[in-house]
């Protein structure tokens, strides 16, 4: 299950995209499919064309892991 997640890279915008699994404690990398500005437009320092991004978790200052669409209609509030 890809988690969406927000990048945030030193000296650079945050960025939106997905992730198949979190990071462990002693990866080096994080590659993310589809990155993307939060509002959906492309990043101007990566092609067109680009599906997927390696970047060095030495860069990333840190991540926010969003909550999928799905998760909010499994658990919600009951009356009954």
């Amino acid at each position: 299950m890809p988690y969406s997640v927000i990048l945030h890279i030193a000296g650079e915008t945050a960025i939106l995209g997905e992730v198949e699994e979190l990071p462990k404690p002693a990866d080096n990398i994080l590659v993310v499919s589809n990155p993307r500005q939060r509002d959906g437009k492309d990043l101007h320092y990566i092609n067109n064309n680009v599906v997927k991004v390696i970047w060095p978790i030495a860069k990333v200052n840190f991540i926010e892991v969003l909550q999928d669409a799905e998760d909010e209609k499994i658990i919600g509030f009951v009356r009954e």
